[in-house]
């Protein structure tokens, strides 16, 4: 029996080395996060917040510059963790995508889901798709951090199924002007909570008015565009210095959510016309001023 002792110790230690081995693997591997959109919320509860109302043809929202927003949360939120993307769960009749809809889904790092619209404007399936991806990846591995983005009460099963695979799941929410808008047995399920506030919606929601300064312009060009995105950029750098592409260069190709709204809110000035819900000529505007500060280093 005494001659099986170095045998056995040599395959525990061999046992442990692996383990190790395995263990300085899982160490190095980063952390993933994602972020989940139930924009039949975001509306509602945005639109009451900011505009008054939760009448989606009241007032417009500003999907592409909120969504890089909350992108710029999650980087901050999740310091050591990457991006998978951004899922955005919404109601079309019969699954068909609005203009609106198609424009957000060709969104970098943004995937679309529909669920269906019924004859009352009800979205039907949408808790369910939240559930069937949250579970997918966390089971997969694929995400340690899930951002929900969300209030229905449909949704703790959606949570408890992540939750179930080892993902952490954060409910993100929007200020209600009085109440909740969030239901109580979601907020005692999830790991952590975080309410985004007026100011952070404001410049992503407006009410909708008579046209103004862009009903008798003509749409610029991309190139148009562009060159304008550069000389933004070149007058930014001008004003802070080479040193402040630090905090820039970083999230490329995103901009932090400050720096973006301003770039849009001078475009819209110097081009006399509304960037907002054009998404091609919101990717030209950073692509320009993107080109400009790649020349600076």
């Amino acid at each position: 029996m005494n001659d099986d002792l170095p045998a056995l110790s040599a395959r525990i230690d061999r046992t442990n080395e692996l383990l190790q081995r395995m263990l300085a693997e899982v160490a190095k591997t980063p952390s993933t996060h994602a972020i989940f959109v139930d924009a039949g919320y975001l509306y509602a509860a945005a639109g009451r917040l900011v505009a008054g109302t939760e009448d989606r043809r009241a007032f417009d929202l500003d999907a592409e510059g909120l969504i890089e927003a909350l992108i710029d949360r999650a980087r901050t939120i999740f310091a050591d963790s990457r991006l998978l993307r951004v899922y955005w769960y919404d109601g079309a009749r019969r699954r068909i995508h609005t203009a609106e809809q198609q424009s957000i889904a060709e969104l970098p790092d943004v995937k679309v889901r529909l669920g269906n619209l019924n004859a009352n404007n009800q979205q039907k399936g949408v808790d369910s798709l939240i559930r069937s991806d949250l579970e997918s990846l966390a089971r997969h591995r694929a995400i340690s951090d899930a951002a929900l983005l969300g209030g229905d009460e449909d949704l703790v099963s959606a949570v408890e199924a992540a939750q179930g695979y080892g993902a952490r799941v954060h409910l993100w929410g929007i200020e209600a002007p009085e109440g909740r808008n969030q239901a109580e047995p979601l907020l005692w399920e999830v790991d952590s909570q975080r309410t985004f506030d007026l100011d952070f919606f404001k410049p992503y929601v407006a009410r909708r008015t008579t046209p103004g300064y862009e009903a008798g312009a003509a749409r610029p060009t991309r190139e148009d565009v562009r060159f304008v995105g550069a000389q933004i950029a070149a007058k930014w750098l001008a004003a802070r210095g080479r040193e402040s592409l630090v905090e820039l260069l970083p999230g490329h190709p995103y901009l932090p959510g400050s720096v973006d709204q301003d770039l849009l809110v001078e475009a819209e000035g110097l081009l006399q016309y509304s960037l907002r819900g054009q998404s091609d000529l919101r990717r030209a505007l950073r692509d320009g001023f993107w080109e400009h500060v790649q020349t600076q280093y």
